[in-house]
């Protein structure tokens, strides 16, 4: 019996993560012949660090052995964060954002300034210029993609200040490194 579709997995896994004191942004389930992959993405406001992962590995390990839809199916269980490239698409996703640059793909233009405070539909974004930064509020509507930059230098810091500073519990974009960009933990079931 091969691993169950991806729905029901959320479905198992949906409020066991939110109890935790996490979001669960996504579940792809990967058939390889007899041997399925099955990886979880899990986010929260304060990040995920490796004791986070592997806790969640194990409790959401545990509920899979007991679920007899798994049945003796082989597969390996991935936990992770959501790597720098997800697409900002829900709110708490900006929020967490803040203080990050961001590409902005609206209808007739794409944008790239820092991130600020997410407000009722919009949100602000900082702009760089040669009077200084400025604030521009575009709706959360209008936006077709927007994407988080990786930055390799300090950022400006009349910038972060316009945007309300970096999201509590998230680094600055200068103090990033490779865990910041995704967090991984295999366990074989």
């Amino acid at each position: 019996m091969p691993v169950p579709p991806k729905e029901r997995v959320i479905e198992l896994l949906s409020d066991l993560v939110h109890r935790q004191g996490y979001d669960l942004e996504d579940v792809a389930v990967t058939l390889a012949g007899k041997h399925s992959v099955v990886r979880v993405m899990i986010d929260s406001d304060t990040g995920l660090d490796l004791d986070d992962v592997a806790e969640l590995s194990r409790t959401i390990s545990e509920t899979f052995d007991a679920t007899p839809e798994f049945g003796e199916a082989p597969y390996t269980l991935e936990v992770t964060s959501p790597g720098i490239d997800r697409p900002l698409t829900e709110d708490r996703h900006w929020r967490r954002a803040r203080g990050r640059k961001v590409k902005i793909d609206l209808a007739d233009e794409s944008v790239t300034g820092r991130i600020g405070l997410l407000g009722d539909g919009v949100i602000a974004i900082v702009l760089p210029g040669k009077g200084g930064p400025s604030v521009r509020e575009i709706a959360l509507a209008d936006i077709d993609k927007a994407v988080v930059q990786v930055e390799f230098s300090p950022p400006n810091e009349r910038e972060l200040e316009l945007a309300g500073g970096v999201a509590e519990g998230r680094v600055a974009s200068a103090q990033i490194d490779e865990t910041d960009f995704q967090v991984d933990e295999e366990v074989e079931g």
